[in-house]
């Protein structure tokens, strides 16, 4: 019997298929008690150090795939796991004779519960449903369990009582056309994920859903927000047309391929891609990027034991510019530190990493390492177009050191007689420094880039992986766009080009301001470049 549910609509397209109910194994805690709390506490920091590391990795991926404000969700789960008050109530618990499957979840569910009255505070009732997530990952590593979704080989409608942030993103896209889940909300981890990842999804329904539903067929409407369970036949033919008619819209967004980016005026913008590696080059060639406005290369350097020899780095430098066909490919040298951290480079303890040994600090600081990179970069530069950007700078002290080194290399490789090609060089422009100064930073460079993310971090003083700070965050705020007209006007005035990097280069409310401001590029993930450029093109 045909059978319609509500549910909170978190993207909005339609999805039609079979129904593939999925449960979670929920870790079993057949005791309570202990009688060795010094082996619990081990148990229970071995297991915590597992879930640590593991939610480092997704978060590189996440970075990679997404960009940073998607992975920021397992940055937060991260942090969530190393603090001090989940693990004093996990010890304390131990201490009180408990194992540490129980403690863990014990501390898990008092801190949600915590968090969850906080009923004047959206945003921090969320934080309830991410302390449940991450008791339950250190419990599932206690008891050797493992996590994941396993689909079945044809595309599904996935069901789930809620999914966190890491089902979510080992979802194949492929196997998936939406998923509905009984719990959650639109702001939730999940949900983020979900949307970045152009996966059809509803929240919240309260329906419990059996396994006998699984095989049948359903419908997820993201438009109206409805999820319709064995529809009847003429039902099924109406959502197959309204089905045709998205992927007719879709296409039309293809017909943007080799179109200008420019406003029905006539201003220009070109519209480049974020990447992180040559898959994420590919993409970003699918959806006609006029080129690379940020190569994250650190993730060169992640998940490994040892730096990446300079041959390895060629390789990878060379193949993207290689993929990229002559259009520009920026890189963004080494951003090591703050949340990207890699044991083998011993980086000191410190207390607020964000303002810490990283970035340009610590290519400055371990020549050798950054001269290696540089060498990669302009032996690479010899297949195409290539920019090279430094992050963090704040100082015209800085950029002499770095073009001191810039010149040594280029002068180690003629006399070794290997092939170079020539790099324009480029500052971020991500601290409120390098902004206030970016007249003088101009007559060193050619270009510069504005990383919005850090940019507000450093504006506001506000470390952008505290969860807790949330609420106090305000969109687009005036300092920070009065901080990149100021940028742009003393750029333009040198004849150095701007390009935004950062998250606001994909909002949609601010590109007429962007555009008016004289912005020559904005870089975004590759899905949202085709719909930006409609977006432009619809601008008057």
């Amino acid at each position: 019997m045909s059978k319609e549910i509500k549910g909170q609509v978190v993207s909005g397209k339609i999805a039609l298929g079979p129904i593939h109910v999925f449960r979670k194994k929920i870790p079993v805690i057949t005791s309570e008690t202990s009688n060795d709390s010094k082996e619990e506490l081990n148990t229970f920091l071995t297991a915590r150090d597992k879930a640590i590391k593991e939610l480092k990795i997704l978060e590189e991926e996440a970075n990679a795939r997404m960009g940073e404000e998607e992975a920021m969700v397992f940055s937060v789960h991260g942090m969530l796991l190393e603090d001090l008050d989940f693990e004093d109530a996990v010890k304390e618990c131990i201490s009180a004779g408990h194992n540490a499957s129980y403690a863990v979840k014990k501390a898990g569910e008092d801190l949600a519960v915590f968090f969850a009255s906080m009923e004047d505070n959206d945003y921090m009732k969320e934080r309830a449903s991410d302390f449940r997530d991450i008791a339950n990952r250190v419990i599932c590593k206690i008891q050797d369990i493992e996590d994941g979704i396993k689909l079945p080989s044809e595309p599904v409608i996935l069901l789930a009582r809620d999914l966190v942030p890491s089902d979510t993103l080992g979802l194949d896209t492929n196997k998936v056309l939406a998923f509905v889940t009984t719990k959650g909300s639109t702001n939730s981890h999940t949900a983020i994920l979900a949307r970045s990842l152009g996966i059809t999804a509803l929240v919240d329904t309260g329906e419990e859903f059996g396994d006998d539903l699984t095989g049948q067929i359903g419908i997820v409407d993201g438009e109206k927000g409805i999820f319709i369970i064995d529809p009847k036949e003429d039902l099924l033919d109406e959502y197959r047309k309204r089905i045709k008619e998205i992927q007719k819209e879709e296409e039309s967004l293809k017909s943007l391929i080799g179109e200008e980016t420019r406003t029905k005026s006539g201003q220009t913008i070109k519209i480049y891609a974020n990447i992180g590696n040559s898959s994420d080059a590919a993409k970003a060639l699918e959806y006609d990027a006029e080129g690379i406005g940020l190569f994250r290369s650190e993730f060169l350097f992640l998940g490994k034991n040892d730096y990446p020899s300079e041959e390895e780095q060629f390789k990878s430098y060379k193949e993207v510019i290689t993929l990229m066909k002559g259009r520009e490919v920026i890189i963004r040298t080494l951003d090591i530190g703050a949340d990207k951290q890699a044991d083998y480079f011993g980086l000191p303890k410190e207390d607020n990493p964000a303002m810490g040994l990283r970035a340009i600090r610590l290519c400055l600081e371990r020549p050798e390492i950054f001269k290696t990179q540089l060498r990669a970069i302009y032996r690479a530069a010899a297949f195409g177009p290539t920019g090279i950007m430094f992050p963090m700078i704040t100082s015209i002290e800085e950029m002499e050191k770095i073009l001191d080194l810039v010149d040594r290399v280029k002068k180690e490789l003629k006399d070794e007689a290997l092939d170079f090609g020539e790099a324009e060089l480029g500052v971020m422009i991500e601290t409120p420094a390098a902004a206030l100064i970016s007249d003088l930073l101009a007559d060193k460079v050619s270009f510069f880039s504005i990383g919005t993310n850090d940019l507000t971090q450093y504006t506001f003083a506000m470390d952008r992986q505290n969860a807790s700070l949330e609420p106090f965050r305000v969109p687009n705020h005036p300092a920070i766009l009065r901080l990149i007209e100021m940028t742009v006007q003393n750029a333009h005035k040198k004849n150095v080009r701007v390009g935004i990097c950062g998250e606001m280069g994909a909002d949609f409310d601010l590109t007429k301001y962007f555009i008016s401001i004289g912005v020559d590029e904005l870089s975004v993930s590759a899905p949202k470049i085709l719909a930006l450029r409609k977006h432009v093109r619809e601008l008057a």
